[in-house]
């Protein structure tokens, strides 16, 4: 496969985002023919009209709540379009922060085709100020078990579904950030035992590796605490060529197998450096002497993880990865040299329909003596994506190609 042309992805990139206004109006223009036979937008009153004058006044906006009865119907089977013109095949659980528990979520062809758009831009961005040679990634990324819903629909968190796609693997190769685990540990059916054979690829790879990343900062940090408690163990394997016996799942020894070949000097380097450190300040760069930053979710809840982040990265820039939610992606990190704690991120117009709710300034009540700050919503009537303004809050609407129709 060929390398990602960068300079192509960022030309496309700023044409089409100089021209929102109108690859808005196609996008949703072709969800919505996509998507005319499904029932829940035949029931709206559209006719056909694809514009979003017509969609504002039809569609009203819903919450996951709403749409839950539909998408357990396809969950249980339902042959019928409901939500898509094409059949779902695929469930995305939801981490299930929202409501206590995983939420189903649609999931096709046409939102795996947006997480790798997404994916490609970020990657162009960070490789203009980053350049990557041919090399390796350290990846901690895990896959858990896919399971099957009532009606026989592959059923998996977001992450799983997109790392069990063979179009992922793909791209990573065109982005040259392949991970250096087999596929084995990547969809190992255990947690613990998965990452420490990830720290051990990382390790045997460690002259080409030129990438830290996880999905989100908090297991990246989770993982070199892990190597704190297990380095010596690591040395032992590297040392001998034969893996420890914590590992006991059988695909994963013969896959790490292939790999493991003692190698003493290799041993006693890692040793020598992981005696040297101070509190483990700069272990990343101790250990991988070519990675050029640390890249994952640094935003929101994984804010607090920074610190340990930044003791173990030394020096090494953190970039934050892009924006989304298990319903879909909405942005990307096209200005990766700033810090994490002030990342901003760019909608890319033709992933998605978006709008945009504005919500009033920040306003100061009055309740039983005390002030209260809060942000109140104005009435809910939604603005798109070139008509909003800078230094305004709004609440984001997403329409996708999965089914989630004005979804607030």
């Amino acid at each position: 496969m060929e390398t990602l042309d960068v300079d192509k992805v960022i030309q496309e990139f700023e044409a089409m985002t100089k021209d929102a206004e109108n690859v808005q109006r196609e996008t949703l223009k072709k969800i919505l023919e996509e998507n005319r036979c499904a029932e829940y937008l035949q029931n709206l009153g559209l006719n056909g009209r694809t514009d979003p004058e017509s969609f504002k006044a039809c569609v009203p906006l819903v919450t996951h709540q709403d749409l839950e009865p539909y998408i357990q119907r396809i969950a249980d089977g339902a042959s019928s379009p409901i939500l898509t013109g094409k059949p779902i095949t695929t469930i995305s659980l939801s981490s299930g922060t929202t409501q206590g528990k995983p939420k189903f979520v649609p999931f096709n062809d046409e939102l795996m085709e947006t997480t790798l758009q997404i994916y490609r831009t970020s990657y162009a961005f960070r490789n203009r100020e980053f350049p990557f040679e041919n090399g390796k990634a350290l990846q901690f990324i895990y896959s858990s078990k896919q399971n099957k819903t009532k009606g026989g629909l592959i059923a998996g968190t977001a992450t799983t579904n997109v790392f069990r796609n063979s179009q992922f693997k793909n791209v990573m190769k065109a982005m040259q950030s392949q991970c250096c685990s087999p596929d084995e540990v990547i969809f190992g059916p255990d947690f613990h035992q998965s990452l420490y054979c990830h720290l051990l690829c990382g390790l045997i790879f460690r002259e080409e590796i030129q990438l830290v990343s996880s999905t989100f900062a908090h297991s990246i940090v989770f993982s070199f605490r892990t190597f704190e408690q297990v380095w010596e163990e690591l040395c032992a394997d590297i040392r001998e060529g034969v893996l420890t016996s914590r590992i006991t799942f059988p695909s994963v020894r013969s896959a790490m197998a292939k790999l493991l070949r003692p190698n003493p000097e290799l041993a006693d380097l890692i040793h020598k450096k992981c005696s040297g450190l101070s509190n483990w300040y700069g272990l990343i760069p101790e250990l991988f002497p070519n990675v050029k930053y640390i890249y994952g979710i640094m935003t929101g809840s994984m804010e607090p993880y920074l610190k340990r982040l930044r003791h173990y990265a030394g020096d090494l820039p953190l970039l934050s990865a892009d924006y989304g939610s298990s319903e879909g992606w909405i942005g990307a990190n096209v200005n990766p040299s700033g810090p994490p704690e002030s990342a901003t991120y760019v909608l890319l117009p033709n992933i998605g329909y978006f709008e945009f709710i504005p919500l009033k300034e920040k306003v100061k009540e009055h309740v039983h003596g005390k002030v209260n700050d809060s942000f109140l919503s104005m009435e809910p009537k939604p603005v798109g994506l070139s008509e909003v303004q800078v230094g305004e809050e709004y609440e984001i609407i997403i329409t996708t190609f999965a089914g989630t129709i004005c979804f607030l």
